[in-house]
């Protein structure tokens, strides 16, 4: 079935309330008002933040990096864990005085978090001095909002419960002129016990490939050199007979210099078809990042992840096979209610076997709404932490070795600025940062970096004159 789509008809009113809103603001300010946007969370809201720019910029905004010098302030927020939120909920409140002393500044909250239905009700109720609250289905329509918020200086909430439609067309302003999202897929069907996604995000609805490849030739063809797909479940993309291997080598053919990346990836959904795409690819970035999750079969039938760590195991060893120089990361969480130290004991000996890169780990949090809220938690939060540091000192071991491993060889880096510790950093088709010297006008392109010394996951090289 098709994914419901914004019609033309709809998009071109949000275009005619974007110009209402640009007279509105120029009669109240009689200069260009500034707007300071900030993204929580993963690659999905980041690219939902360049779209939130490209139209407050068509609205007059211009756009800035402080909040106390703004007119309107947007906070574009993360619900995957309780962390995301407190962060969110603390810098909202240190914005509560100067929104009460300013004659001008408005506050808005958008995103996964504003979405959930406890939580709009709590912001409604304890933050009044919010002024505008929208969730992930009515991003397209922040024109609208906007017209609405500065016509009748009223408190606007538009929280729909509608399932999620893609939207074609929207400008964006990109925070990067070299790196590049592109969104394929949008939601999620898996229902992961733990994961509120499918919740604040719908279900999966895939875009067309005639709108990802126009995107993409016209990234290349502006001098883009790495671009990276997204969507929720990226590999369960699927539109109009097409699958997320297809769409990979048909976006491989386009001619140009230039880096294919993609995330996430459910591991189910991880065929050997997928791998090989990337195997053959001439563009495609040698690197994997497949969250397991749980090393621990039990674990991962409560997690509802559909997949065994034998299964796991073997995407892994596959895609090893035939890609010998792969980069391999993952997620794993820690302390999953139910879990015991011995099932914990089972991931450290799936991640000994995997041998990543780099892991992401994270303490178990809660979301309400998810059948993982409600189940029995009896291990305590500090037996968890001890948990969590033994994997990262495994993990940390691992990475060592591998990275010491590479020393001498010659790695094609994409320059992304300036290093902490030498002049440039950028990362390897791995995704790995290395630093090394060298003039800044190399940032933004691809240059050959000796590996000439390893710190755990980080690397220091030498550009090689050769």
């Amino acid at each position: 079935m098709l994914p419901q789509m914004v019609d033309a008809q709809a998009l071109a009113r949000q275009g005619e309330y974007a110009a209402l809103v640009r007279a509105l603001l120029a009669e109240r300010f009689g200069r260009q008002p500034a707007a300071y946007v900030h993204t929580y969370g993963c690659q999905g809201n980041e690219a939902d933040g360049e779209r939130l720019q490209g139209m407050l910029a068509e609205m007059g905004f211009s756009l800035c990096d402080d909040p106390a010098r703004a007119d309107f302030v947007l906070l574009n927020t993360c619900a995957i864990r309780e962390h995301a939120e407190d962060r969110v909920l603390g810098n909202v409140g240190r914005l509560k005085t100067q929104r009460q002393e300013s004659n001008t500044m408005r506050i808005a909250l958008c995103g996964c978090m504003v979405q959930q239905a406890h939580m709009a009700r709590r912001l409604r109720a304890h933050y009044p001095f919010i002024d505008l609250l929208f969730g992930t289905h009515a991003i397209h329509r922040l024109p609208e909002l906007l017209y609405r918020l500065y016509s009748t200086d009223r408190r606007i909430i538009d929280i729909t419960g509608e399932p999620g439609a893609i939207t074609e067309g929207l400008p964006l302003r990109r925070e990067s002129g070299f790196k590049a999202w592109l969104p394929v897929m949008y939601g999620c069907d898996n229902f992961c016990s733990y994961c509120v996604v499918p919740l604040v995000r719908g279900r999966e609805r895939s875009r067309t490939p005639r709108a990802i490849l126009e995107e993409a030739r016209g990234l290349i063809n502006a001098g883009y050199k790495e671009i990276t797909l997204l969507g929720q479940n990226v590999n369960s993309y699927r539109s109009e007979g097409w699958d997320f291997p297809r769409l990979l080598r048909e976006l491989d053919k386009l001619e140009g210099d230039y880096w294919l990346r993609f995330m996430t990836s459910h591991p189910k959904d991880c065929s050997h078809e997928l791998l090989d795409a990337m195997a053959a690819g001439a563009h495609i970035a040698r690197h994997l990042h497949l969250p397991v999750q749980s090393g621990c079969d039990r674990i991962l039938r409560e997690m509802n992840r559909k997949y065994t760590s034998e299964q796991y195991l073997d995407v892994v060893r596959y895609a090893r096979q035939v890609m010998p120089d792969l980069s391999l990361t993952g997620d794993v969480i820690v302390g999953f209610p139910g879990e015991s130290y011995e099932d914990f004991r089972e991931t450290l000996a799936l991640v000994e076997h995997a041998q990543y890169t780099s892991l992401f780990t994270f303490i178990f949090s809660a979301r309400e709404g998810t059948r993982a809220a409600s189940m029995p938690d009896l291990v305590s939060h500090e037996e968890k932490v001890r948990w969590l540091q033994e994997l990262t000192s495994l993990q940390e071991g691992i990475a060592a070795k591998r990275c010491a491993g590479r020393i001498g060889q010659c790695e094609r880096v994409l320059c992304e600025g300036k290093g902490k510790r030498l002049a440039l950093m950028g990362r390897t088709g791995g995704s790995q940062i290395i630093e090394f010297d060298g003039p800044e006008a190399l940032i933004g392109h691809f240059v050959q970096v000796k590996i000439l010394q390893a710190k755990n996951w980080l690397l220091d090289g030498v550009i090689n004159e050769k």
